[in-house]
Parts: C-alpha cells; structure tokens; sequence
C-alpha cells in the first residue's frame, strides 16, 4: 500500500522545483511566481528568517494529511511542529502526483500518507542535509559532527539558526541518499503530544473554505438543474427572475444539462434560479423507481453470475454447499446513499490581467479541472492554476471522473466576458438531489457448515451499479470486465475460508453513482460479518473464536486481522457487557488498515435502541499522528452507523425524493454515547486511516442488535425493524 519514491525520481522532482521556486495563487487570485525564499525541494520552502513550510501535496477536507505530512518533514529537518506551517501544493501532475495514482494529481481512497511517507521523509532529510552542508563549509567544520534540532544548526561548539543558511543551501544539490532519521531519534512522529496544525485557525474563524472566498465584484452563479438523469434544457424563461433584486442574467449551459442564473449575491441567485422556468426534455432520462431497481438487483442475483471473480469452481463450490450439514443463506439489500459534507460544492473561477484562468476550490483532484479547463478555455496547462483550499467533508464527493462542479463553474464563466469571477455555489438541496450517490447494491450468500460448525463452501453473488465503467479510471480500475471496487474487500479478505466463489453483475445505473466513504468496502464489510456472526451462531461458537479460527495459519493480513480483532475484543470486555446491554462485533481490512470494533448498545429494536459504547481496534502501521487516528476513527465509526441506522436516497419516476438534513438525516452527537479507539503498535509503513473505520461500524451494530433477535439484511435500519432511541 505504501508507495516509495526512488531516489532518481526524488531528484527529477526537486529540478523541477528548483527551475520554478515557487507557483501558485496569491489570495486574490493573481498568479505568484518567484520569491526570495528557498525551495530546496518541491515539498519544503524555508525564508531567510528560518520559517519551515511544507509544500501539501493532498487537500485538506478534515482527514489530517496537512498535519501529517508536515509532521514528516518537521521530523526529518529538525524543526518542531511550532516551526513549521505548511501550503498546499499548486496544481503540477508531474511533481505532486499521488504515486499511486500514476501521473494525476489527487487525494483519495485513504493514500495521503500511504503514498507519501517516505516522500516526504526524504524531502526533509535534503533539507536537513544540504542546510548542514552550508553551514559545516561556513563554519569549517565536518558534515558529520553537525545536526539539526529544534531549528537550530547545532556541532563543534557552534549553534545558529537554520535561516542563516538557506540562500547557501539553495545552491547544494541534494543527495541521491540523504539519511533517514531512525525511530530511536523521533520527536514528533508518534508522539500523543502532537496536535493538528489546522485547529486553531479553524476554531478562531481564520480558515478559508471555498464556500469563504468572495472576490471583488464576483458574481454568483447557481445552476437550475434536470430533476432526473438524462434531461435536458429544451426552453426557458427567465422573466420572473427580472423582478429578484441582484438578478443578472440566465443562459443554459452549453452541455444543456441546466440554465445558469448569474446575481450578486447567493440569495438573489436562489431566488432568481427559483423563479425561473424551464422545460425539459425528458426523452432520454431516468424515469425508474427504487422499488424497480432494487428488483432488477435481486433479479441478477436470482441468475448466474456474469463474471466470475475469483475464478472458483462454481460447481465444486455449489456441491459442497449443498451436501453440507446446515446451509445458511441470506439476501441483502444497500440503497443509494448521498456524501452529505456539511460544506456542499462550490467553487470560484477567474481570468487574471494577462489570461490566466485561476480556479479557487477544494481541490481534491486538481489535474480534473485542470485538463477540462485546458479544453474549455483552450489554453495550455501552464496558463491555468488552481489554488486549492480547505474543504468541509467530502466522503469521495469532490472527487469525480468527470470534475462536475468545476466543469459547471469553468462553462459558467466562459460564458461570461469574464470580466468578473464567477463563484458557483450549490445548496444543500442540490446536493442531496442532484449529486453523486453511492451505488446500490445487493448480495446473496449460500454457506455450507459440516457436522461440527466448519465452513464447507461459501457462494457469493453481488450485483449492482459499477461506479468505475464508462469513466476515465475503467482502463485502470476495471479488469476483465469486473469493476474491482465492487467487490473489494470481499474477494481479496483476510480468512481463510474453503470452497469460496464470487460472482458479480452489473446492472443499470439509475444515477450518477461515485465511491463513497471506504467505496465497495461499505456493503461487502458488512454481508462478510453478518455471515461471520451467523455462522458462529450456527456452529454454536463465540463469534470472534470462530473468526479467529479463519485467521489462523493465514499470511501477515491474516495475522494483522486476528490482532485487531483479539485487542477490540480485549478492550471492548467482549462478552461481558453491562446488565441488560448486548455486543457486536466486526473486524475487516481496507486500504491497508485494519479495523476491529466493539458496539455495545442497550434497549430493544421496538423500544428503541441505544449504542452505549463502540470500542475499535486500528492497525494502520505506524502512527505518525495518534490523535489524527482517533478524530479519523471516530468520525468513520460515526459516519458508517449514521447512514445505517436511518438514511437512504430513493426515486420516484426518476427522481430522488430526499431534500435536505429533516429526510436525509445525519448522526447526531447523542446517537453513539461513547467512542474508545486503541491503536496497535507496528513497524509496518503508514496506511491509510480517513475510511477503514467505516466498514466494521455498521455490522458490529447490526451484529448486536442480532442478538435481541432481530437480524437486518437491508438497509436503513430504520425501516427495516428497528427504532433507534
């Protein structure tokens, strides 16, 4: 999971830093190339006065990569967190691509760190080193006998600040083996004393969101869109939205997906975007119900497979199964879901006096926009840059294969003289109805067990809308027809289990569907567990000996697996829950982690349930930042259990009928009363962190409430048996 750039890479990478020094935006958009300061890599910056930043390669939308990474080069460069401040990086595919991604720019399936820890460890051990050079020739002195701690150059009875020798160190070449520090030596990395860089200015209103942004003489710009999939702007009038104070003009966009309003300000675009009308023609879009596509699921399932994904011997599997001593079987259902970030989508676009195009956004896949921008505004790469900003949330959502919001935003704007930046604002309704949902999907499971409780075959079926086919990552994510991310973390688990085939169809997307929050892992996480937690119950065993019986003799993920598994259980008091509560357990890997948790609720499904507590046990190699790790498992746990216990997104006539927070609710602080989360000690590189707490969390919940007898296979809960306190 984690890449390691070479070192030749390292060093094609800091040239081409070196050429540039610096490029990006400057807070009023203009283009910013040059400064005094010294790039002596592309992910470190240091002035004349000594101040550290790191050069962020991923954005921030609440997932910690500004902290972590800084926290990598503080370490290796001899700063503390205190001396360092951090930038996110401009939008250059060639020096800040995700090295697992390829040549493209982006944050996503929990990699930031996983992709980056040696990156950015080697990018502060240059620094360090080539600081260290210009001072031991300033001073006379041998490399070895100097180093640098607390920001300070220290060796041979001398000590000064790192600013003294920046201008020199700039002109050292970095070393193609800069010494790594060794974990005996870390101060930072690790340490529960470590906090976020980016709290306090989130706390005293100091950080620019996207949604912050107001450039001089900006216009709004909301867009009026098909309430179905597939329709399009046949006609329409604008002469009610002439009498909104603020009301500019309303053109439809050149893709005719929606009319534009242009206004002032945010309320004259939604009341003008209100008053317009539009006729749609609504010839080729969806016109399908949830209850109809949930039939054409559970049809699939009820044919063969089209692919098999495993390559398992159907028959043999099938025959073993059908021969065994108890055959349990269940079908389960997941709907659509919405991301819901609490921030909904906008951005800001601008032409700057020489041409430039200039995009303020949550970037979370920069090179996106930045190659539909090259086809919108026909310009070459250089002469657009995007300024990436914070972001509140996203669970995937700002992350398209298509760049939808910024593609709305750049059409808007070309539309325009461009004599004033076109700020593109979406509300929450917008969001809820009309943006990118999770897929929805459905499982059938057929398990053989032998007279004493074994596995003897497991079938398997999935079937559901394929988020990678027919977009730009099909060529890399889909392979021999079969979507990967819609069996992850099924066809590719830990246990080792017998006789075990997987079969997949896709069916018809009803809407724009995209991965959200742990992608394939949110569904295939949960049939596994409940399956797990039925089949103990089956054999008559304790649910986590049982899984543990699975783990045994398995390979490192395996063994990783049982050791979460075995400390949540340990932590959690598994099997000794307060009086009259009940526990459930999950435990599953993704991206590389590994997640284990304990949810102990009271009540009863017809009372009300209360989650009391949920105890989780993380491996994701080493913890860079303990506290990060929390915050991130906490909010995952909180995350997967919300959306189960009450939310989905359903269609009538093709329309989703959700609008907003009082139909598509969230969790609320008061849903889970209590959060521990233990991390497992590990010499294993960094993994990712933002999603892995998601998939266990709803299947620990369910497989708790199984045990008061009511067994949930379809989701949300609420609607399927069970009341929540």
């Amino acid at each position: 999971m984690t890449a390691n750039i070479s070192r030749r890479g390292f060093l094609k990478t800091a040239a081409a830093a070196g050429a540039v020094l610096y490029v990006g935006a400057t807070a009023d958009g203009a283009a910013a190339a040059g400064s005094s300061d010294a790039m002596l890599n592309p992910f470190v910056k240091i002035d004349s006065d000594g101040n550290v930043i790191a050069i962020i390669k991923h954005f921030e939308k609440g997932q910690g990569p500004a902290t972590g990474l800084s926290t990598l080069i503080a370490e290796e460069l001899g700063v503390t967190m205190e001396q360092i401040g951090y930038e996110f990086a401009p939008s250059d595919p060639q020096v800040y691509n995700n090295l697992l991604f390829g040549p493209f720019q982006g944050t996503g399936g929990s990699t930031a760190m996983a992709n980056s820890w040696m990156q950015y460890r080697t990018a502060g051990a240059n620094a360090r080193e080539m600081l260290i050079k210009a001072a031991a020739q300033d001073w006379g002195l041998d490399n070895a006998d100097l180093d640098i701690q607390d920001g300070m150059v220290t060796g041979g009875g001398k000590s000064a600040p790192l600013g003294d020798f920046v201008a020199a160190a700039a002109e050292i070449a970095p070393s193609e083996t800069p010494r790594l520090r060794d974990q005996s030596e870390w101060k930072i990395i690790g340490k529960e004393s470590t906090r976020r860089l980016d709290s306090a200015i989130k706390v005293n209103g100091q950080a620019q969101f996207g949604m912050d942004l107001h450039l001089p003489n900006q216009m709004v710009v909301m867009i009026k869109r098909t309430p179905q999939r597939g329709g399009v702007v046949a006609g329409f009038d604008d002469s009610a939205a002439k009498d909104v104070k603020g009301f500019i003009m309303a053109l439809p966009l050149p893709t005719k997906h929606g009319v534009a309003v242009y206004a002032e300000n945010t309320w004259a675009a939604m009341q003008a975007r209100a008053a317009v009308e539009v006729d749609w023609d609504m010839s080729a879009a969806e016109t399908r119900s949830s209850q109809e596509i949930r039939d054409e699921i559970m049809a699939a399932l009820d044919a063969a497979p089209v692919y098999n994904v495993n390559k398992a011997d159907t028959n043999a599997v099938a025959l073993a199964v059908d021969e065994a001593a108890q055959v349990l079987e269940k079908t389960f259902y997941f709907p659509l879901l919405a991301h819901a970030p609490m921030e909904p989508m906008n951005c800001t676009i601008e032409q700057t006096a020489d041409g430039d195009i200039v995009l303020h956004d949550g970037a979370q896949m920069p090179t996106g926009p930045h190659l539909a921008y090259q086809q919108i505004f026909g310009l070459p790469a250089e002469k657009i840059h995007i300024n990436t900003m914070l972001a509140g949330g996203s669970f995937g959502r700002r992350a398209t294969p298509d760049a939808d919001y910024q593609v709305e935003a750049g059409l808007a704007f070309v539309m325009t003289d461009r004599s004033r930046p076109v700020k593109l604002v979406w509300d929450r309704e917008d969001d809820i109805r009309g943006g990118y949902y999770r897929p929805a999907t459905g499982h059938k499971v057929r398990i053989g067990l032998d007279a004493d409780g074994k596995i003897t075959g497991w079938e398997h079926q999935v079937a559901g809308q394929s988020i990678m086919k027919g977009t730009a990552f099909e060529a890399m994510a889909v392979k021999d027809g079969i979507d990967h991310s819609t069996v992850e973390g099924l066809a590719d688990n830990p246990y080792v289990i017998p006789n075990m085939a997987v079969g997949l169809t896709d069916t018809e997307k009803a809407t724009s569907v995209l991965w959200w929050r742990s992608v394939g892992h949110t569904h295939t996480a949960y049939v596994m567990e409940v399956m797990m937690d039925m089949a103990a119950k089956a054999a008559g065993r304790d649910p986590v000996e049982f899984r543990l019986a699975y783990l045994e003799g398995g390979n490192k993920d395996a063994q990783r697996k049982a050791g979460v598994l075995k400390l949540a259980a340990e932590k959690g008091n598994w099997g000794n829950p307060a009086a009259g509560n009940v526990q459930g357990i999950a435990v599953h890997k993704s991206f590389g982690s590994f997640v284990a948790e304990v949810v102990e609720v009271s009540g009863t499904p017809d009372d009300g349930i209360q989650i009391e507590k949920v105890t989780a046990a993380v491996d994701c190699g080493i913890a860079v930042n303990p506290d990060v790790i929390r915050a991130q498992t906490e909010g995952a746990i909180g995350y997967g259990i919300g959306h189960a216990m009450r939310d989905q997104i359903t269609l009538d006539g093709g329309e989703v009928e959700q609008y907003n927070f009082p139909d598509y609710e969230p969790l609320r602080i008061s849903d889970i009363k209590a959060i521990e989360t233990h991390i497992v000690a590990s010499a294993e590189a960094p993994t990712g962190i933002g999603e892995p707490g998601t998939p266990p969390s709803a299947p620990a919940l369910a497989n708790a409430i199984a045990q008061l007898d009511v067994r949930v296979a379809e989701l949300p809960m609420s609607e399927n048996g069970v009341s929540f306190a």
